[in-house]
């Protein structure tokens, strides 16, 4: 992925307004962000709003940022879940069902999409190996790494288009 500026950012949102766009709490480490390169999209939670969190990702077009919200409920602590972009289990609250606004008059309306992912948006470092889950969270797959990534940016693109149409 391609550096980032605040700028790009929050030009990048297409499920919110640009009003909400303006304000919403960017990465704490963005300035010192260095691996770049490891990741397929940028993802943060909000600090101040746990149940909320934000995801930018490169696109043909350009950058596009997506307003997420996780759904509320305690996950019991022996359930382990899969996140569906890299296919990653975590125990407990390790995943969450994120869902995000539909760009347009879709979105305006109340329409969303759901998706299970890592609650800590670290998906990219989960495939390559730079950051461990849990013991058994990331099973030995056929595939090499690339492939891995792959898959990873297709699931997203997925959830991405879906959103937008």
């Amino acid at each position: 992925m391609k550096p980032l500026t605040e700028h790009d950012i929050r030009t990048s949102f297409v499920n919110c307004s640009k009003g909400a766009a303006k304000r919403l709490p960017l990465p704490k480490d963005l300035a010192d962000l260095d691996h770049w390169d490891d990741l397929d999209f940028l993802g943060w939670s909000d600090l101040s709003a746990p149940d909320r969190s934000y995801l930018v990702l490169e696109r043909a077009a350009g950058p596009v940022g997506l307003t997420l919200r996780s759904a509320s409920g305690n996950r019991g602590f022996l359930r382990r879940s899969m996140c569906s972009l890299c296919l990653t289990t975590h125990p407990g609250g390790g995943v969450c069902l994120m869902s995000a606004p539909k760009a347009g008059p879709a979105g305006r309306e109340g329409n969303s999409v759901g998706l299970y992912v890592c609650a800590d948006l670290d998906c990219s470092l989960y495939v390559r190996g730079k950051k461990k889950a849990a013991p058994g969270g990331r099973m030995e797959e056929s595939l090499t790494v690339e492939q891995q990534i792959e898959r990873l940016r297709g699931n997203l693109d997925a959830f991405v288009e879906r959103i937008l149409h």
